[in-house]
């Protein structure tokens, strides 16, 4: 049919994005992308990522050499390295495409897996990519629905409002006469997906099995952590559903507005939502232009999530500020896009809940014990340097008063210990803690003075007065079950002395002791041994070269010389670090 609605007024101080607020640039609309044409053949796809991967890999095998440094290694010289590769990553992420886009974008919450250059770069990461055609877009909804456009809607604009890695957002009415946006899959996506994830499976057990890079880390279950949420993301009736819950949540507030779900005019492939048109949350001119203040819209974001975590369990995990809008007329927040949220069951909360108390009680063990039963800390032998780091945090975030914390500077902190330490910490967590530091920085663009924690206080102390629900005995019951605990260690303790000194008498007790000075020497030997036989390797190889000089194979004697390099150079960074050694102790 042809296009019956006008163009958006141009005037309007708001925006109607329900997918990402931004519009597509000429730029992007001409830029073609492989993944994008439709002759795009399974082989070249291969071979555009495994190129991406190998190039990735050699600069990751790079960074740990201090020779490939020009002017010799620093650590300056490392972070200067990191952020061109980090930037080089994004922009080869946006030219791999849908799955990749995503990938990267789930990544920017998992700095206890990367460095943070590469984590600060991939939150960069937005889905610029072109919209696909109106024809595209009328004929995937015919075909979902079995009906021609015209008789769907009234009216359908041509023009996306937005478009975004998995789909694009038209405007359109119904003939009702009620204003709706509808949200088209971009074609092809599940295709695209199940090639690329296959690949990534590939990619992800390599790491596992690395010596190195699998150490301490499930890459094959952050794949499939990774795949279900992608797959979840192209099901449009499960986004709708999600839509609904949230509506449902906040139905008692009048603060918050959600977008209706049009269910007959929805499939797993289009999503009809009401029309809800606000000002961009990051929009400030706008916003004063429209007499809202600013602090009371920072209070009110900080409050929505606030509620949605600790009150309905059920979370928007991607809260960035297309996603969030404010109504000029009641200056009510308004919620978009819904295909990535996160729940927190009742087992997690009270699990949570006694991570809580020993943050309180300043204990460690009790942290590490709780991490443990949440999954987000993988079990170990030794504890002890786990537990260690873990009370250094706690002592330097218990010095400063609550209402003085920042949450960014908590999760900074959280996952530089947690970075090369045996901690896995869950999707869930990680949209928390992500979704906490977005809302800190969307609180500071609206009011420079904003303080997440300073709203979090009550909801903090509420939580810690009544663990499982609203009861004034919560304290006291908290203080009867660590008598209990300290009562049935007392009993216990005559029994494991009896077990202890059983497996002592039978031979089966291990007693395991680390001597540094012990260690250091094994290093030294170790390091030792490497340099004579790289020295063996070096004199044979100069030896060899010498004797063909000598009887006229000149050239080959050369490559053995240069060959011979390798060997020296490495020995005389062993030499190096052993001096460096000898040194410091």
């Amino acid at each position: 049919m042809s296009a019956l609605s006008p163009k958006l007024n141009p005037s309007l101080a708001y925006s109607a994005a329900m997918v990402a607020d931004r519009h597509p640039t000429p730029l992007e609309a001409e830029k073609k992308y492989r993944w994008n044409q439709e002759n795009y053949s399974i082989t070249r796809r291969r071979l555009d990522i495994w190129r991406f991967v190998l190039i990735l890999l050699g600069q990751f095998w790079l960074n740990g050499k201090p020779w490939s440094y020009r002017g010799g290694f620093s650590e300056e010289k490392r972070i200067q390295r990191r952020q061109r590769q980090a930037r080089w990553i994004r922009e080869s992420l946006l030219n791999l495409g849908p799955t990749f886009i995503k990938a990267g974008q789930l990544f920017s919450t998992r700095s206890d897996l990367f460095p943070a250059e590469y984590v600060e770069e991939l939150s960069k990461l937005q889905d610029e990519v072109p919209a696909f055609s109106y024809d595209q877009a009328k004929a995937l909804i015919e075909r979902e629905f079995g009906k021609s456009l015209s008789t769907l809607f009234l009216s359908f604009d041509p023009t996306p409002l937005a478009a975004a890695s998995l789909g694009q957002v038209h405007k359109a009415q119904l003939h009702s006469g009620e204003e709706v946006v509808v949200k088209i899959q971009r074609p092809g996506l599940h295709k695209l997906f199940t090639i690329d994830l296959a690949i990534l499976k590939t990619i992800a057990q390599y790491f596992q099995n690395h010596p190195k890079w699998g150490k301490g880390r499930d890459w094959v279950g952050i794949y499939e952590e990774c795949c279900r949420i992608l797959w979840q993301e192209t099901d449009y009736i499960r986004e709708g559903r999600n839509a609904d819950t949230f509506r449902r949540n906040f139905r008692q507030e009048a603060w918050v507005k959600v977008p209706r779900v049009y269910w007959r005019y929805t499939s797993s492939r289009i999503l009809t939502l009401e029309y809800l048109p606000g000002i961009k949350i990051s929009h400030y001119d706008a916003l004063e232009a429209a007499g809202l203040e600013r602090k009371t819209l920072a209070q009110l974001g900080a409050r929505a999530y606030l509620h949605q975590i600790l009150n309905h369990g059920f979370f928007h995990a991607d809260p960035h500020p297309g996603n969030l809008a404010v109504s000029p007329a009641e200056g009510a927040l308004i919620f978009y896009d819904f295909g990535m949220m996160g729940e927190i069951t009742p087992e997690t909360k009270e699990k949570l809940m006694d991570t809580l108390f020993g943050v309180a009680e300043k204990n460690a063990d009790r942290i590490v014990s709780s991490l443990i039963a949440l999954g987000a800390l993988a079990e170990v032998d030794d504890r002890g340097p786990i537990r260690r780091s873990i009370q250094f945090l706690l002592d330097n975030f218990m010095d400063k008063p609550f209402e003085e914390q920042s949450i960014t500077k908590i999760s900074d902190d959280l996952y530089e210990i947690a970075y090369d330490q045996p901690f896995r910490f869950p999707a869930t967590f990680t949209f928390v803690m992500r979704a906490f530091s977005t809302l800190e920085g969307v609180g500071k663009g609206l009011d420079p003075n904003f303080n997440f924690m300073t709203v979090a206080q009550p909801f903090a102390l509420q939580i810690m007065n009544t663990p499982n629900g609203p009861s004034p005995n919560s304290l006291i019951d908290e203080l009867g079950r660590q008598a209990f605990q300290v009562s049935n260690t007392a009993l216990g303790l005559p029994r494991r002395i009896e077990e202890t000194l059983e497996k002592l008498d039978q031979g089966d007790l291990r007693i395991r002791v680390r001597a540094s000075e012990s260690d250091r020497l094994l290093r030294r030997l170790s390091l030792m041994q490497m340099s004579t036989n790289y020295t063996l390797m070096s004199c044979a190889l100069a030896l060899s070269a010498t004797l063909l000089f000598v009887n006229g194979y000149g050239i080959i004697a050369a490559i053995v010389l240069l060959v011979a390099v390798a060997p020296a150079l490495t020995l005389w960074r062993l030499l190096k670090k052993l001096d460096r050694q000898e040194r410091m102790f």
